[in-house]
């Protein structure tokens, strides 16, 4: 009896020993630890920092594609809308002056229409980069700047995502017969300078309107990365908690 009675008093001063632990602690700290901002700072292995950024990649780039191959992703969003060819502004400029200017707006939801229809095709081709990732290239990545897995991913994938977009832009344009609204505004705003001797503008709208939507792409891609490392809150899984909770504090 008196061993039970020991025993129970030894399992109540336990108890008090970590309620005070626990009444002790920062509320902030408490706070934090609930919100998942504060992470074990146990070392990584290999396979968890190469999972942590693995799973990191593939929840930017699948947001970065929703968000870019949604309807008007392009068209309607000021980060990434695609503007009238820079190398033709004059082009555009003349062409309103003389009474194009609704040709110039189809012409340039007709581009930014085509870079949301290549967008979809990009997850594929982002799958297989993360797949082929190394340790080598997650240590780096881990311990890089705040778009070090971007840059990764533009390493990896810019020629074949380029391979992949440029057939989707190009039978965009064609579908819709984006030439015969471009056309018109070249030669209208060629016409005019005929006597000036001015070289005639003749860009490539397909290489400029895939270059255009990688860059749309790549955009959302950083920044949702950029997240991930600053913010705790955007880190949806333990992995990722773990993996970029190393790096709380140290930017």
């Amino acid at each position: 009896m008196l061993n039970n009675h020991i025993r129970c008093y030894k399992s109540i001063v336990i108890l008090l020993t970590m309620a005070t632990s626990i009444v002790s602690c920062d509320p902030a700290m408490v706070r934090a630890v609930m919100d998942g901002e504060v992470y074990s700072k146990a070392p990584l292995s290999n396979e968890e920092m190469i999972s942590g950024l693995k799973e990191a990649l593939k929840q930017g780039t699948t947001k970065a594609v929703q968000t870019t191959s949604a309807v008007d992703g392009f068209w309607k969003n000021p980060k990434i809308r695609i503007p009238f060819p820079e190398s033709a502004m004059n082009v555009r400029n003349k062409a309103i002056s003389l009474g194009f200017a609704n040709q110039v707006e189809t012409f340039e939801a007709t581009m930014n229409h085509a870079a949301e229809k290549a967008a979809e095709k990009a997850i594929p081709i982002f799958v297989d980069a993360i797949t082929k990732m190394t340790i080598e290239d997650a240590f780096n990545i881990l311990h890089g700047d705040s778009i070090a897995a971007t840059t990764y991913l533009k390493k990896n994938t810019t020629a074949a995502l380029t391979s992949q977009f440029r057939p989707v832009v190009q039978q965009a344009i064609d579908q819709v017969k984006l030439t015969s609204y471009w056309e018109p505004l070249v030669t209208a705003y060629n016409s005019a300078n005929i006597l000036t001797g001015q070289k005639a503008i003749e860009p490539d709208l397909t290489a400029y309107v895939t270059e255009k939507a990688l860059a749309g792409l790549f955009h959302y891609v950083s920044e949702e990365e950029t997240l991930i490392r600053k913010d705790p809150k955007a880190r949806a899984t333990d992995i990722l908690k773990k993996v970029f909770g190393q790096l709380d504090g140290k930017s």
